[in-house]
Formats: C-alpha cells, sequence, structure tokens
C-alpha cells in the first residue's frame, strides 16, 4: 500500500506545480519482454495442425478397417498361390494368364463344393422336416410311458400353433429378411474386392517387388527380397500342410461314415478335412457337427460314435501328425501356433485367426537371421537331469525331517549317555 500512496501523492504534487514528474521504470524490469515471444505462435499453430492430423488419421483409419483387413487378406492369398503361378510363369505362360488359370481352378472347386455341401443339407433338412411327426410321436410316448401322462401330439401342436413365442418369432424373421439379405450381399462384395486384389498382387507380383526396392537403398532391398521370399516359402508351406492333412482327415473320416452307412459320406468327409483344417481352433468341432448331426437321423448310437471318432483323431493329429507334417514348412512350437491364434483372433477375428501361423512362421525365420546363437554346454542339467550327488534325494530328505522331530534320538545319543552313566 505504500507505493501507492506515494504515487498518489506524487500526482497531486504534479497537478498543482503544472509539471510532470519522471516516469519510474517497472518493478522487476520487465519492459522489452511483455510481447509475446516470435516463435510461440508458430509453435501453438503446429501444435494444432498435428493434432488435426492426428484425428483426421485416426478418422481415416477407422473409416478404412474393413479394406485394409480385405487387402492383408488378399496378400496372403497372393503369396499362397505365388509358387503355383510362379511355376506356370517359368513354363512359358504369361503371369496374368497364369494368375487368372490359378484363381478360376480355386473358384470352381469351391463353387462346386459349396454347391454339393448345400444339397446335402437342403436333403437332410428336408428329410427332418418329413420325419419330424415321428420323432415327436417317439418322445410322446417315451413321455408317457416314464412318466405317467397323457400328451397328444395334435394338443402340442396346436398349443406350439397358438403361442406367442411362435407368432413374435415369425415376425421378427419376417423383418430380418432385408438385413440378412444385406448383409449377403455385403459379403459378396467383400469376397470380389479380396479376389481382384488377389490376382493383382499374384499377377504384378514382381512389378510391385521392383516399386518397393526403388525407393530404397540397395542394403535394404536385399532385406525385402529375403522376406518376401520367406513369406511366399512359409504361406505356401502351410497351404500345402494342412491340404495334406485335410486330405488325410478326410480319408479317415470317409472310412468312419462309409462302415456306419451314413449318407453322402464322400461329401462329408471333404467337409470335415477343410473345416478342420482350415479354421484353427473350433474348426474340429465345427467340422463334426455336422456329420453327428446326419448320423443322429439314422441312428442315435452312430452320432456318438462319430463324436467318439472324432475326438481320438484329433488327439491323433495334434501329437502325431501335424509335427512331422510341420516340421519342414511351418516349423513353430504347437504352444506358439496356439497363442499366435488367440492373438491374432484378438485383433482381427477369423481373419487373424487363419493367417497368424503363417505370419509368425515368416517373423519367425526372418528373425532367426539375426539372432546370434552359441553351442550348448555339455551339462546334464541342459536335458533335464541333475547332477549326481548334487542335492539330497526325496528319501533323504524324509529321513532328515523325520530325525528332526521332536523326541527323536539323533546319532550319537545313545554314546554319549552310556559314557556319562
Amino acid at each position: 500500500m505504500a507505493p501507492t500512496d506515494e504515487t498518489g501523492q506524487a500526482a497531486q504534487q504534479s497537478s498543482a506545480s503544472g509539471t510532470t514528474p519522471p516516469v519510474r521504470p517497472p518493478v522487476g524490469g520487465a519492459g522489452a519482454n511483455d510481447r509475446m515471444p516470435r516463435w510461440l505462435p508458430r509453435a501453438m499453430v503446429l501444435a494444432l495442425a498435428l493434432v488435426a492430423v492426428f484425428q483426421l488419421g485416426s478418422w481415416a483409419f477407422h473409416q478404412l478397417t474393413g479394406l485394409l483387413i480385405n487387402i492383408l487378406i488378399a496378400f496372403f492369398l497372393a503369396l499362397a498361390i505365388e509358387p503355383a503361378v510362379s511355376w506356370m510363369a517359368s513354363r512359358g505362360m504369361r503371369r496374368g494368364l497364369a494368375a487368372f488359370v490359378v484363381f478360376i481352378g480355386v473358384m470352381v472347386v469351391s463353387a462346386g463344393f459349396v454347391t454339393l455341401l448345400g444339397s446335402v443339407l437342403a436333403d437332410q433338412i428336408i428329410k427332418l422336416i418329413e420325419g419330424f411327426p415321428a420323432y415327436l410321436d417317439s418322445v410322446i410316448n417315451w413321455i408317457n410311458t416314464h412318466f405317467k401322462t397323457d400328451l397328444k401330439r395334435v394338443d402340442i401342436q396346436e398349443g406350439l400353433l397358438r403361442s406367442d413365442w411362435l407368432r413374435n418369432y415369425v415376425q421378427n424373421s419376417a423383418t430380418g429378411v432385408l438385413d440378412v439379405s444385406a448383409q449377403v450381399i455385403g459379403g459378396l462384395f467383400q469376397l470380389l474386392t479380396i479376389a481382384l486384389f488377389s490376382f493383382y498382387f499374384a499377377a504384378d507380383g514382381p512389378r510391385l517387388r521392383r516399386t518397393i526396392c526403388s525407393v530404397l537403398p540397395p542394403a535394404h532391398q536385399a532385406e525385402v527380397l529375403r522376406a518376401w521370399e520367406i513369406a511366399v516359402n512359409k504361406t505356401g508351406g502351410y497351404i500345402y500342410s494342412r491340404g495334406l492333412m485335410a486330405l488325410i482327415s478326410g480319408a479317415a473320416h470317409f472310412v468312419l461314415l462309409q462302415a456306419l452307412d451314413v449318407p453322402y459320406a464322400p461329401v462329408l468327409a471333404v467337409w470335415v478335412g477343410l473345416v478342420s483344417q482350415f479354421i484353427p481352433t473350433i474348426g474340429t468341432y465345427l467340422a463334426g457337427a455336422l456329420p453327428m448331426l446326419i448320423a443322429f437321423t439314422v441312428d442315435p448310437w452312430y452320432a456318438l460314435w462319430v463324436l467318439i471318432f472324432v475326438v481320438i483323431y484329433q488327439q491323433f493329429e495334434n501329437y502325431v501328425l501335424q509335427p512331422k507334417l510341420t516340421s519342414k514348412t511351418v516349423d513353430i512350437h504347437p504352444a506358439v501356433a496356439f497363442g499366435s491364434v488367440i492373438a491374432g483372433t484378438a485383433l482381427l477375428g477369423v481373419v487373424g485367426a487363419l493367417i497368424a501361423i503363417p505370419a509368425i512362421a515368416t517373423l519367425q525365420a526372418f528373425l532367426g537371421a539375426y539372432v546370434r546363437r552359441y553351442d550348448v554346454t555339455d551339462d546334464p542339467r541342459v536335458h533335464g537331469h541333475r547332477r549326481r550327488g548334487e542335492g539330497a534325494g526325496l528319501l533323504t530328505r524324509a529321513r532328515g525331517l523325520w530325525a528332526r522331530r521332536p523326541g527323536a534320538e539323533r546319532p550319537g545319543d545313545g554314546g554319549s549317555r552310556e559314557s556319562s552313566s
């Protein structure tokens, strides 16, 4: 408050005398530093621009996630058919024509399989609908016999037709037809997108490699080409090993279904082989559900036999067949493969589960050249054995604990007592 009073008194004196007092400099010497630094506005504009670019990039990435996933699937499909296309191109065929021939072959096989499977499912559904009254009669007779009831099929059918649940289900199904149609159209568009990108990647693979290498120094070009070659080998090896296991699985299940006289045994065997091998984790159970359902229509005990066979064959495949077939193609530990499938599913869903194993195999093979390895010492502990005489055995430890219990005589105690007496 003192400086303020002095300033007021000085102003009154100056006004009375008519002279202007000298202006005192601000306390702290802040005269020339009151202005904003020149770099601060530019830094603020740059920060705002970076935030805007980040937000725009994040929004664009979320909008293009579906397209990026389709491109990733197409790239791995192109890697899978790269050996076949390169083999045809090396025999004098144009690379575009070779890729077209391979794609036509894959599409024809896939369309034929889907058609046969659809006919089988339609036929079985018709048989189930036609035989539903007989199944219902058998269930009603069993209930009446064991629970002393007097149920009739006509009463059950009338109650079901008059129920609110059936009416609501029909209404919801009618309103969901448009949604199902939109999903089908969207799925077909995604398949077309994946097929087009796969064809371009396979047909213009050398041109794509040259384009990527043209913007890299020579040392990095060699690494890119090496990584590409490893990816082609591992992906092709994965498809080859899975195809061979699908053939073996289909043949084994065909023998079982034919022995049980289950209808459509060849188509069901192909279904089991393909679905169990190319859909990870749940493919085995999904593949075995359809043969079990059709076997149940023949005899309920046949469905149980199919289930037992599927479980036993799965263990044989996991512990005997798969390690031998994939040791030279994919060559990754089963635990690593299982973990990669779980991680891929968490990141990209079904797509991640499909491409997880070849991606991890490619990464493992590529990084293996940069990891320095040493000769392992010849120590028994490396093989899970302990050195002789190192540590006490289980029996020795048990004897020691028994000897140290309260009231137990220790070695030497008897002699000391005799000497004292």
